[in-house]
């Protein structure tokens, strides 16, 4: 299998594991030059933008510690273009960044993971 299914079934395990705890998918996969979003979703009234990361195993690295300074960057101005193209109200609506790693089969998730960074 090669990297890109992978991502791809790690991606919908994350959706999974996110509807389980009641989450509403927005979105996936929200790509524009600077970067990308892997999931948009809704925690009640909070739009949530998730970054997953999958390693097999250690030798790589913890896939937590690949959502550096520089993905975040990534991820923010994927977020605030997200924002804009859809309308949504800054002022009215709360947003936050999360991170879900796989080592494995183990899952963890970072609620609000890191703040945005411009």
């Amino acid at each position: 299998m090669n990297k890109r299914k992978v991502g791809q079934s790690k991606e919908e395990l994350a959706v999974k594991f996110l509807q389980d705890k009641g989450y509403f998918i927005i979105q996936t996969n929200f790509r524009i030059k600077q970067g990308e979003i892997d999931i948009v979703a809704r925690d009640g009234s909070t739009i949530v933008f998730v970054e997953v990361k999958y390693r097999s195993g250690l030798g790589s690295g913890n896939p937590l510690e690949a959502v550096d300074m520089h993905k975040q960057k990534q991820i923010s101005k994927a977020a605030l273009f997200y924002i804009n193209k859809n309308k949504i109200s800054m002022d009215n609506t709360a947003f936050r960044f999360d991170v879900i790693g796989i080592l494995g089969n183990e899952i963890t998730h970072i609620v609000n993971a890191f703040d945005y960074v411009g």
